[in-house]
């Protein structure tokens, strides 16, 4: 059984929506090793509706060349967790349904290796509460917006972690790898 590691860029007060505010801080190299340390373990891509729809536009025609990053996005299995009933639109993807903890902790005991989560925050929040995120990493940039959707809702349950890792990066952004304390999935 491999684990769920989770990979989400934040601000500094919280906000993990589109995040074209990165845009302003460039991408550390070293940012991209960070990234591709947890991908390269990974056997599957596990993602909400909302961001599999953003990733399958931006990642399912990029070359090598452009990304070296882009055969972990469109040669890897993808599952998909949508209530919304669509056929998979980018190749190696598979609908899993609405959101369900028994059917991905089925899929997390039955791929060989772990699962890689970008994004996806309705489905991350889901799965933090149900103790099926083995490993949270935050790229927290310098700033804040205010408003927004946010990781941990006001009604979130108390969560306590244990840092696996802590670096900073020359454009800002500070990386916090956390695996919770208790777990439960």
């Amino acid at each position: 059984m491999g684990e769920i590691l989770v990979h989400e860029f934040t601000t500094l007060d919280g906000v993990v929506d589109t995040p074209t505010w990165t845009f302003d801080f460039g991408f550390d190299q070293k940012m991209g090793e960070a990234i591709a340390a947890l991908t390269g373990k990974c056997r599957g891509i596990l993602l909400g509706r909302v961001t599999y729809e953003m990733f399958e536009p931006a990642w399912s025609s990029r070359p090598v060349e452009d990304d070296p990053g882009a055969p972990v996005f469109n040669d890897t299995a993808k599952y998909v967790v949508s209530s919304t009933p669509t056929e998979p639109t980018w190749r190696n993807s598979t609908i899993l349904g609405p959101y369900d903890p028994e059917a991905i902790r089925k899929l997390k005991a039955e791929i060989d290796g772990d699962l890689y989560v970008s994004g996806s925050g309705t489905l991350v929040r889901g799965m933090l509460a149900d103790g099926l995120v083995d490993e949270l990493h935050l790229f927290v940039f310098p700033l804040t917006r205010g408003s927004g959707p946010r990781l941990f809702a006001e009604d979130a349950a108390p969560l306590t972690l244990s840092r696996v890792t802590c670096e900073q990066y020359d454009n800002g952004v500070i990386h916090l790898g956390y695996r919770p304390s208790t777990q439960t999935g």
